[in-house]
């Protein structure tokens, strides 16, 4: 009854939560701890465009867009049911669709829009309209102009900010202590845990979805994977599209003493256009992070990766 009233609301039962205990042996391990040392310190970063490059990025975006629609209004028929699990609606025949005159439109103040949306200065904004030559459809249908044109200039600014961010890391007091693991709680779900682990920091890893389940089965069963850790939600990396906390640290070892450590990204795909502008330009921030601690002898790899055989494949070729 409680489903049925509730619809489509994911529902969690409490009594599967669960606490996730540090398991200790693995935590004060020394292979835990040269992975750890290698990731640990904080960075900041700067960033530095082309304010030039900006315009005309954005210029060439808004002009290569999709076209726009003109502005119709849909007229839809629908029967009404109110019950305990609130209004439900039937769509019934006799849909129609009007199209509305370009001069029955009124036109709203597209400057103030747009700078509300993507925080660049009005002249900024004229001059990216402008020699788009795309005005006349901002007058065809506001409402989508104001969307398309909004999204073409805040993706090329996430492109600019990542192309031209530099980090630099921070001193030797600034990390994230190894203790963090035993003193910031971590919880989860039966559903979304793997139990068995052995060589893994928490005596369970808490997933988020089937490829990160798979991953961690696989670390598991490998044994050139000696220490793995399922990053916390308080590991993260700064970036100006927002705070970033990567999937993996790993520790791989070759022929049996040679040692690679890697922070890992777990993704089903591996193509960068794939993936949503801002996720992808966290990952670029990133990899920029971890290369900038990347000092010192056999620093810390930051990849994406599907799967631990495309993990090792890399690893056999360094």
């Amino acid at each position: 009854m409680l489903r049925k009233l509730s619809g489509k609301l994911e529902i969690k039962n409490s009594d599967d939560r669960r606490t996730v205990s540090v398991r200790k042996s693995v935590l004060v391990s020394p292979e835990f701890k040269a992975l750890w040392d290698r990731i640990k310190h904080k960075t900041t970063y700067r960033v530095q465009f082309d304010n030039e490059k900006l315009i005309t990025g954005c210029i060439a975006a808004l002009r290569d867009a999709p076209p726009i629609t003109k502005s119709r209004l849909q007229w839809r028929k629908a029967g009404l049911a109110i019950g305990k699990a609130g209004v439900e609606a039937t769509e019934k025949a006799g849909a129609d669709t009007v199209t509305l005159n370009e001069t029955d439109i009124e036109l709203p103040d597209v400057l103030t829009e747009l700078q509300d949306r993507t925080q660049l200065t009005r002249r900024t904004i004229a001059r990216i309209l402008t020699e788009s030559g795309r005005l006349n459809d901002f007058k065809r249908n506001p409402q989508q102009f104001i969307e398309l044109a909004s999204d073409a200039v805040n993706r090329c600014k996430r492109f600019a900010l990542v192309d031209g961010i530099k980090y630099q890391r921070l001193g030797d007091e600034q990390y994230y202590a190894q203790e963090l693991f035993e003193t910031e709680e971590l919880t989860g779900y039966l559903k979304n845990m793997l139990m068995d682990t052995e060589k893994s920091v928490y005596q369970h890893v808490v997933y988020d979805s089937e490829v990160e389940r798979d991953f961690a089965d696989q670390l598991e069963k490998n044994n050139a994977i000696k220490v793995y850790a399922k990053l916390p939600g308080w590991f993260k990396v700064p970036t100006p599209l927002g705070t970033y906390n990567p999937d993996w640290a790993v520790l791989v070892e070759r022929d049996g003493h040679e040692r690679l450590y890697f922070v890992v990204e777990t993704k089903s795909s591996l193509f960068t256009e794939d993936l949503r502008d801002r996720e992808g330009g966290k990952i670029e921030c990133s990899r920029a992070h971890f290369t900038a601690l990347g000092v010192g002898e056999n620093p810390a790899i930051y990849e994406k990766f599907k799967d631990v055989d495309g993990l090792l494949a890399y690893e056999a070729r360094q």
